[in-house]
């Protein structure tokens, strides 16, 4: 056999409990045909093959989100001022005022999601009046969280709230002395206000729609997601709304592989589109790289246990079960996989109530079905969803709202929230993701870093232990696989599955816990073809392709920040003198321009542009 791809001198983890460890990989027609020493693969090597050496880079099984917004992300991706990471509130306004500079009229500055103040030097959210000051005359939307909205004095006036306004269902509308909008807008008791008033702004044309997915996917890629559930979304209606990214897997220009469910839109018509859809589409429909996976994360509206921990938590009404007892049984008959959003134990054991009930009349018998969330499931709801074949598909949402739990609940209740050891000492399928984009970061070492550290992004520590490293990994590579019927197929550096492979910046498995924050990939490979290359791998990957429209914030913050140039992601954790002046590097406001002499003067051998 004569390989397409050979890696090789590399430090591989497999997550292959039989054989953990390799230095090389042979690939041919997309799948790994060889794993283990340099010799072994390179027995392999044809006059065809090219060889990729990796310089004793850490290597590991492409990530794998299991809960993530892509679709509908990747459609707004190029709209959106990322403030992930940004170590201070100054930091962020000097971002802001930036681009309201730069944004035409009548197009909108968002920043929608992957933040909160405990990540801010200040500790603290932005004013009003901050927000105004920045951009006096160019609208802009600022989401924090599930819990309100900032919008400043153009935004109100493009979305038309005024002192005759009334509160709309489900959010609230803060008001001055004088009965005016202050631009505060509140989630009480959902946020229905928010994702509607973020709806009101301008989309961009489909010629843009296509270049903002493929960034998106370019960026995941930089990240080292090879593979993504799509849990569909508010105002992400099928099919309408899939267009763009049916079309790019049509001609072969995804570089993520998508696994997407399908999310109901109409509050009392959930059992009519789950009949329609199951006539037009079957689960598994589509390819390795596009494909269906069945119903969810909404099934019934009345089923949503919208999560915002500033706010009591909330009971769902009573008519919940008898709604979503028909959709559960029509997807069941249909052999429909389906996941269900679901925060609290209160919810999940009366949802458990109905799938049992379904599960006596219509045998699950095998389906596969999964909670996502799941942060207050208790061990007793664990075991049904055992005994019932479920899963549990689990987020950070609590890198980005622990704090918020703690004042409600306690920190001895954070302690167990979620309870993942439990889960996986039951034997229930666990796997990974972020919820992105609309409140956590895409960015899955972030996810990550949450995993191992247990603690939350503003620094707080929520778990008396996280998990170890190279479990944490298992459940965003391997674990994830279950939860597209994928498992055996991809999720490992294993022979014959798909040949999906991430080369680190930084040895995930020695670096200080801090430092995971940080990591990102030189080397995506994706199918045996190489998606993303950086470094000394630069010249492998496709180049970047120019963003559209020029004004995007993507064009000059190109998604998650960064603490610094990528020649210095590329020697993170390789040097001494780095590793003891990485925390002070990350706090600091040093100009990009400047970090070749910040870095020289600290002593850094490695640096170099």
């Amino acid at each position: 056999m004569s390989a397409d791809l050979i890696l090789f001198n590399g430090r591989i983890h497999t997550v292959d409990r039989d054989k953990r460890s390799a230095t090389a990989v042979a690939i041919k027609d997309g799948r790994f045909t060889a794993v283990g020493s340099d010799a072994e693969a390179m027995a392999q090597r044809g006059g065809a093959t090219q060889l990729i050496d990796l310089n004793q880079r850490t290597v590991i099984p492409g990530l794998n989100d299991s809960h993530l917004h892509l679709i509908r992300g990747g459609l707004n991706y190029n709209l959106e001022l990322r403030w992930e990471g940004v170590p201070s509130l100054a930091d962020a306004l000097r971002m802001l005022k930036d681009q309201a500079e730069r944004t035409p009229s009548p197009q909108w500055v968002r920043v929608v999601g992957g933040w909160n103040e405990f990540q801010f030097a200040e500790k603290r959210m932005p004013t009003l009046e901050e927000i105004n000051r920045a951009a006096p005359d160019t609208p802009v939307f600022v989401l924090h969280l599930y819990d309100r909205a900032l919008l400043n004095r153009a935004a109100l006036k493009a979305v038309g709230y005024s002192k005759d306004t009334p509160n709309p269902p489900g959010g609230e509308i803060q008001r001055d002395s004088k009965g005016e909008p202050t631009g505060m807008l509140i989630a009480r008791p959902n946020a229905t206000i928010l994702y509607a008033t973020l709806a009101k702004g301008p989309k961009l044309p489909l010629e843009y729609q296509v270049n903002s997915t493929r960034q998106f996917m370019r960026e995941l890629n930089r990240l080292g997601l090879t593979s993504a559930i799509d849990a569909g979304g508010g105002y992400q209606n099928y099919p309408d709304d899939y267009a763009v990214i049916q079309e790019l897997a049509k001609q072969g220009q995804l570089s993520i592989r998508i696994a997407y469910n399908l999310f109901t839109q109409k509050p009392k018509e959930e059992l009519s589109d789950f009949k329609n859809w199951s006539q037009i589409v079957k689960p598994g429909d589509g390819d390795d790289f596009f494909r269906h996976n069945g119903a969810g994360e909404m099934l019934v509206f009345s089923a949503a246990d919208f999560e915002d921990f500033l706010e009591p938590r909330p009971d769902l009404p009573q008519t919940m079960e008898q709604e979503l007892e028909p959709v559960v049984r029509h997807l069941v008959e249909q052999r429909w996989p389906f996941r269900l959003h679901a925060t609290y134990n209160e919810s999940i054991s009366r949802m458990l109530d109905v799938f049992e009930k379904v599960d006596r009349d219509i045998p699950f018998n095998g389906l596969p079905w999964f909670f996502d969330h799941a942060e207050t499931i208790t061990p007793q709801s664990i075991e049904r969803v055992r005994a019932l074949g479920g899963g549990i598909a689990i987020q950070d949402r609590m890198a980005f709202q622990g704090e918020y739990f703690v004042d409600r609940y306690g920190a001895q209740a954070a302690e167990k929230t979620p309870p993942i050891q439990r889960m996986l000492s039951e034997g229930v399928p666990v796997g990974a993701g972020t919820d992105a984009t609309r409140v956590s970061s895409y960015n899955p070492w972030t996810s990550l870093y949450w995993l191992v550290s247990g603690r939350t992004v503003g620094g707080m520590a929520l778990y008396p232990q996280g998990l170890s490293r190279e479990v944490a990994l298992e459940l965003f590579t391997h674990g994830s696989a279950w939860f597209s019927s994928e498992q055996g197929k991809k999720g490992q550096i294993k022979v014959g599955q798909l040949a999906d492979l991430v080369a680190l910046s930084a040895d995930y498995f020695s670096v200080d816990e801090e430092s995971i924050k940080w990591i990102e990939s030189v080397l995506t490979v994706v199918g045996g073809k190489v998606v993303y290359g950086a470094g000394e791998f630069d010249k492998l990957g496709p180049p970047a392709l120019p963003v559209l429209p020029e004004w995007s914030p993507v064009a000059k913050v190109a998604g998650h920040w960064r603490p610094a140039a990528p020649a210095l992601h590329q020697c993170l954790g390789a040097c001494a003198v780095h590793a003891h002046s990485h925390e002070r590097a990350r706090q600091s406001t040093v100009p990009v321009s400047d970090y070749q002499g910040f870095w020289g003067a600290l002593g850094c051998s490695c640096f170099a542009f």
